[in-house]
C-alpha cells in the first residue's frame, strides 16, 4: 500500500479520465501517451466559469449620497455584507462555497476533498485549490529549451519555436520554466526571475555539435533552485541560486557563490543544497576539489533585503571536506541525496565511471558499492530520500536499488525510456525526460505492476530538467480559465 505521503500526487489515469468529456477522453494504457488535447482553449473542454469576470472592485457602494440616504435598510445592509466580503478577498457576486457556513469555515471543509473532485463541482471549487492557504497537489516543473540544430529528429508535430523561446545570433537561447498541472491537464508558464526580463543561457553552439551545454537545477523544501548554467562568453551564468516558491509565486535570490561554477555536482539532502567540483571562469584545482552547502530554512523564500539578522547566519555556503582530487568537473552530476548520503559518479551513461559516496554526518567520503556504481547506467533519482531509483539509458529499464544485496532489481521497461536524459522522483512516481522528443515519461511506481504514461511539453519545446513539487498558485490578475 502506498504511503499517504503519495496520496496528494493527482497522476492517476482513473481520475484523469474522469475529468474530460467523453469526446477529449485518449485511450488509458499502461504506455499511455498524454497530449495536450489540441481543443484545449475550446468551451466544450474547458469547465464554464460563468463568474470569472466578476472581479471588479466596489468603488462606488459606500458613498454617501441623497440618493443613497433614501435607500431602503435592507439594501443599505446588503451593500455592508458585499464590501465585508470583497474586503475579506471574496468576490462580490459570488455564491458562497458552503452555504450557511462562512467561506474561511467552508474551505477547511473542502481541505479534505480531492483536488479532482473539486475541480469537476464548480468554479468556485476550482478557484480555491490554486489559492496559497489551501493544501497544495503535486504537479510536474520543467525546464524548457528550444529544440537545437543537433536535434537531428524533433517532433514532426512541433511547429516553429515561439518568439519566447528562439536563439538569439549570440547563440543564446530564452529558457523557460513551466509547470503542468495533472488536474486541469494543461502547461503553465512560470514567472520569469527578472520582471519583464527572459532567462538567457547557453544552451547548444555551433562550434560544439554534439554537445549541449547543461543547465543545472535542484528542489529542496517545496522550492526550485536554478544552480549552474553556461553564458555567452562560456562562462559561469549563475552568480547566486535563483530560487522559485509556486506557492508564493515569486522568485527570491540565495546567498552569492564563494565561486561560481558550471560542469559541478548539485544535489539535495534534508533542507540542504550541496554543490561540489565544477570549473569557474576557468579551471582552478580549488573549485575542482571543493563541496560546499547551503541550509535553505524560511529566509530561502524571502528577498535578501527582507531577511532578519538572525537569518544571517545561514544565508551563506559553508565550505566541508573537499574531495581528493578534479575528477568531477567533467560534467554535470547529480548528486542524488539517500539516507543521509549524498552519491554520485563523474560521468554519465554507460560509460567507465568511479563514484563516491559523502556521509554528511561524518563528513567524509568513501567509495561507491560496487554494485550500486555498477547499475548506475543513467539517470538516477531518490524518493523521499530513501529508495533510489535509475533508468538504464540503453535498454530503457528503470531499476530499484538494493542495499543489502547491493544489486539493482529491474521495476519495468519500455522503449520510451532508451535515451533518457533526466529523472526525478516524488508521490509514488517516477518521472523521466525521454530522449528524442523530449517528453517525460511518468511511472507509478507504487502499481503492481508499474505503469507509465508520457506527458508531451509544450509545442516547439523539449524538456531539458524535471521536478516534482507542490502546484503553482494561481496570480490574482491571472485568466481563470483552468
Amino acid at each position: 500500500m502506498p504511503s499517504n505521503r503519495h496520496q496528494n500526487f493527482p497522476y492517476r489515469l482513473k481520475e484523469e479520465k474522469q475529468l474530460l468529456p467523453k469526446q477529449n477522453r485518449h485511450e488509458m494504457v499502461p504506455h499511455h501517451r498524454y497530449k495536450m488535447p489540441h481543443n484545449l482553449s475550446h468551451s466544450s473542454f474547458r469547465p464554464a466559469l460563468h463568474m470569472a469576470n466578476a472581479v471588479a472592485p466596489v468603488t462606488n457602494s459606500t458613498h454617501s449620497t441623497a440618493h443613497a440616504s433614501a435607500a431602503s435598510a435592507s439594501s443599505s445592509a446588503s451593500k455592508r455584507r458585499k464590501v465585508a466580503d470583497h474586503r475579506d478577498g471574496d468576490r462580490p457576486h459570488q455564491q458562497p462555497l458552503l452555504p450557511g457556513l462562512p467561506d474561511h469555515i467552508a474551505r477547511l471543509c473542502l481541505a479534505g476533498v480531492p483536488p479532482s473532485l473539486l475541480f469537476s463541482v464548480c468554479s468556485s471549487w476550482r478557484r480555491v485549490i490554486y489559492t496559497p492557504s489551501f493544501p497544495p497537489f503535486l504537479s510536474l516543473y520543467a525546464l524548457l529549451s528550444p529544440f537545437s540544430p543537433q536535434d537531428a529528429h524533433p517532433p514532426s508535430s512541433l511547429s516553429p519555436p515561439s518568439r519566447s523561446l528562439r536563439t538569439d545570433p549570440h547563440h543564446l537561447s530564452n529558457v523557460e520554466f513551466a509547470t503542468f498541472d495533472p488536474i486541469a491537464a494543461r502547461w503553465r508558464t512560470l514567472p520569469p526571475p527578472a520582471p519583464g526580463a527572459p532567462l538567457r543561457l547557453l544552451v547548444s553552439h555551433p562550434s560544439f555539435l554534439s554537445w549541449r551545454f547543461p543547465i543545472q537545477t535542484v528542489s529542496v523544501a517545496g522550492k526550485l533552485v536554478l544552480l549552474a548554467a553556461t553564458a555567452r562568453d562560456f562562462f559561469p551564468a549563475i552568480s547566486r541560486p535563483l530560487i522559485f516558491d509556486p506557492i508564493a509565486r515569486r522568485w527570491a535570490s540565495g546567498p552569492p557563490f564563494t565561486a561560481p561554477r558550471r560542469w559541478c555536482a548539485a544535489g539535495v539532502l534534508g533542507a540542504a543544497v550541496y554543490v561540489a567540483s565544477g570549473i569557474g571562469s576557468q579551471f582552478s584545482t580549488d573549485v575542482a576539489r571543493s563541496l560546499e552547502r547551503w541550509v535553505l530554512s524560511t529566509s530561502g523564500s524571502r528577498n535578501p533585503g527582507t531577511r532578519r539578522k538572525d537569518e544571517s547566519a545561514n544565508w551563506e555556503w559553508r565550505k566541508l571536506n573537499g574531495l581528493k582530487d578534479g575528477r568531477f568537473c567533467r560534467d554535470a552530476i547529480e548528486a542524488v541525496g539517500w539516507r543521509g548520503k549524498l552519491c554520485m559518479v563523474n560521468v554519465k551513461g554507460h560509460a567507465a565511471k568511479q563514484g563516491v559516496v559523502y556521509d554528511v554526518a561524518a563528513d567524509a567520503w568513501r567509495d561507491m558499492p560496487k554494485g550500486m556504481i555498477g547499475g548506475w547506467r543513467g539517470p538516477v533519482a531518490a524518493m523521499d530520500e530513501d529508495v533510489i531509483y535509475v533508468v538504464d539509458e540503453v535498454q530503457g529499464a528503470l531499476r530499484r536499488y538494493d542495499e543489502a544485496r547491493d544489486r539493482w532489481e529491474e521495476v519495468m521497461a519500455s522503449d520510451r525510456l532508451r535515451g533518457a536524459q533526466y529523472a526525478a522522483a516524488g508521490g509514488g512516481r517516477v518521472c523521466v525526460v525521454c530522449g528524442g522528443d523530449g517528453g517525460i515519461a511518468v511511472v507509478d511506481v507504487t502499481a503492481a505492476p508499474a505503469t507509465m504514461w508520457v506527458v508531451d511539453p509544450p509545442p516547439a519545446a523539449q524538456a531539458v530538467a524535471v521536478h516534482i513539487l507542490p502546484r503553482m498558485s494561481s496570480s490574482g490578475d491571472e485568466p481563470e480559465d483552468l
